[in-house]
């Protein structure tokens, strides 16, 4: 077993960070669009992490384009791309610069994340 020591007996170790947990309805949900909720959670820098809900029979209310690509985890309900349907369980991940505008027929849940962009920091 190694032991570390302090090369200066005085020097504290910073304390480290709290850690946060949320319940996720308890972020304040924003409205997008008609039946499109957005939910902003707190994240470290250089990352945008959210939770969307949609109603049933929802679109996005606009092609939605990413610089640096896009990550979601489908919670609930089912995510509509295009022709592809994707259910409860299911990761899609959308490269940089690739753009899309989801819809749902049955309602969604959706819990993604962004990379933040240089030019948006």
């Amino acid at each position: 077993m190694t032991t570390r020591t302090r090369a200066n007996p005085d020097e504290r170790t910073p304390p480290a960070p709290a850690l946060l947990a949320m319940q996720l309805d308890d972020a304040a949900p924003v409205e997008v669009g008609p039946g499109c909720l957005r939910r902003k959670l707190p994240s470290t820098r250089g990352a945008k992490v959210w939770v969307v809900d949609m109603a049933p029979g929802s679109q996005w209310p606009h092609v939605d384009v990413h610089d640096t690509g896009e990550e979601v985890y489908v919670v609930s309900g089912e995510l509509i791309e295009g022709e592809q349907r994707f259910g409860p369980g299911t990761y899609v991940s959308f490269p940089p610069g690739s753009a899309h505008q989801p819809r749902t027929e049955t309602g969604v849940r959706l819990f993604g994340f962004n990379l933040v962009a240089e030019s948006d920091r």
